[in-house]
């Protein structure tokens, strides 16, 4: 073989599935100037369908990396430049070359605060509670052999979760975040207006968990009631809690997101078993313009995703397994990391524009947790960069309606007066929720 033989060429990605669009790679496993040949693995991928090994098509040699591990590439883009002497190569059709980035889904509603309006609602205390066990990955493997810890990590972005006690249940948890978000505000139990509680797991089909975290709180009687809209339910309860302030049937409104999703793994499912954890969150939701003002608040949801997240039976736990339906959390893996991280960046920018902020200006996006791929697919198109994406989902897993008030607890720290942040999730069904708020 001489060297006019020898010609340079760009490789793409396959696609793993007819929808997708784009993927990440997790590890090289070559470097520029190294030869290689046909079927070796170039590098591990992870895709919304699988984690799978790119092969080599060919004999050849590396030119450039153009993609670092970590980063997430569009399917219709080259991730490295080879030379080759391979003649079928000079007729090889890239696997996606071809495919165009998918529009985002417009598919959800919007409920905008004009500015007037936002000033007169602010967040005063946040608070949060999780439980004293912690759950490594370690511990969970043990039933699948064939799967390493850092597998896990690698996929959902989750190293740790606390799952609660035997003896523990969801208005327990509700209590300490809230008990800890009252004493932050400064404000007293008896001026409490109102209880929203979010939950898909609550201690009972009746009474509401409110309800009973209003007894357990000793509260006059007060408006108390539940809802769920799954993963964005507390930024939901975020909004109608707004929605009574400025109709002026309430000045303080507890708002709470609580979910108990340990029991409800089914421990033979690799696709929901290791992501979630369980927790609480609250804050106290305010009339005035002292505390951290909600300029923004979007709320929709896309019935696309009407499968993609479910459970049949309700309730926190599964009382005897003999039910006619499936009792267990389960997960569409590849269609909702589509559709989720689709759905992230279009409430994340659409926040951002009707806020009147620029993606330059927002110090902070609070996303829920719910899976470290998701936020970096739904930050990389976005135009927020993923530093700027605050994440404890590698400590506490997916905590559900309960994850962004906890990340804004463990966040706050941080935080700074004037600071721009935008609150944002997804959720089953699939709701979206976004809510800007000024620090």
């Amino acid at each position: 073989m001489t060297d006019s033989a020898h010609f340079k060429m760009p490789l793409y990605l396959p696609a793993q599935g007819a929808a997708e669009t784009e993927a990440t790679i997790i590890e090289w496993n070559v470097s520029e100037g190294d030869h290689f040949h046909k079927g070796q693995v170039l590098a591990q991928v992870d895709s919304a369908k699988s984690v799978f090994d790119f092969e080599a098509p060919c004999e050849g040699m590396v030119i450039r990396l153009l993609h670092l591990e970590g980063d997430t590439v569009l399917l219709s883009e080259p991730i490295m430049e080879i030379e080759t002497s391979d003649p079928a190569m000079k007729d090889w059709i890239p696997p996606a070359a071809g495919i165009e980035e998918m529009p985002l889904s417009a598919a959800w509603a919007s409920a905008v605060a004009t500015d007037g309006e936002a000033d007169g609602t602010v967040i005063l205390g946040v608070g949060g509670y999780l439980p004293e066990r912690v759950v490594t990955n370690a511990e969970l493997v043990k039933s699948f052999p064939e799967i390493s810890e850092q597998y896990i990590e690698q996929v959902t972005g989750i190293r740790e979760r606390r799952w609660a006690d035997e003896n523990e249940k969801p208005s327990n948890m509700a209590m300490k975040a809230s008990l800890e978000a009252i004493s932050r505000s400064g404000i007293a139990s008896k001026d409490i207006d109102a209880i929203i509680l979010s939950t898909t797991t609550p201690d009972v089909a009746m009474p509401s968990t409110a309800c009973i975290l209003q007894d357990r709180l000793s509260l006059r009687p007060i408006p108390a009631f539940d809802l769920n809209a799954a993963c964005s339910g507390w930024l939901y309860a975020v909004s109608m809690a707004r929605g009574m302030i400025l109709s002026g049937m309430a000045q303080n409104v507890l708002t709470v997101g609580v979910d108990m999703q340990s029991r409800l793994l089914d421990e033979s499912d690799r696709n929901a078993y290791f992501i979630f954890g369980d927790g609480a969150g609250a804050a106290i939701i305010s009339k005035g313009t002292t505390g951290h003002r909600i300029r923004h608040i979007s709320l929709g949801s896309d019935t696309r995703g009407l499968y993609m997240a479910r459970r049949e039976e309700p309730g926190y736990f599964v009382a005897n397994g003999h039910s006619n339906v499936d009792p267990w959390i389960r997960l569409d893996g590849p269609a909702l990391f589509r559709l989720a991280s689709d759905s992230f960046t279009t409430i994340i920018r659409d926040s951002i524009a009707k806020t009147g902020w620029t993606p330059d200006e927002t110090r902070w996006v609070i996303p829920h947790q719910a899976n470290g791929r998701i936020l970096k697919a739904a930050a990389k198109h976005s135009g927020i960069s993923f530093d700027r994406f605050f994440l404890n989902v590698d400590h506490v897993g997916n905590t559900s309606s309960a994850s962004i008030p906890l990340a804004l607890a463990e966040a706050e720290e941080s935080l700074r007066s004037g600071d721009k942040l935008v609150l944002c999730s997804v959720g089953a069904g699939m709701t979206t929720a976004a809510v800007s708020v000024e620090w």
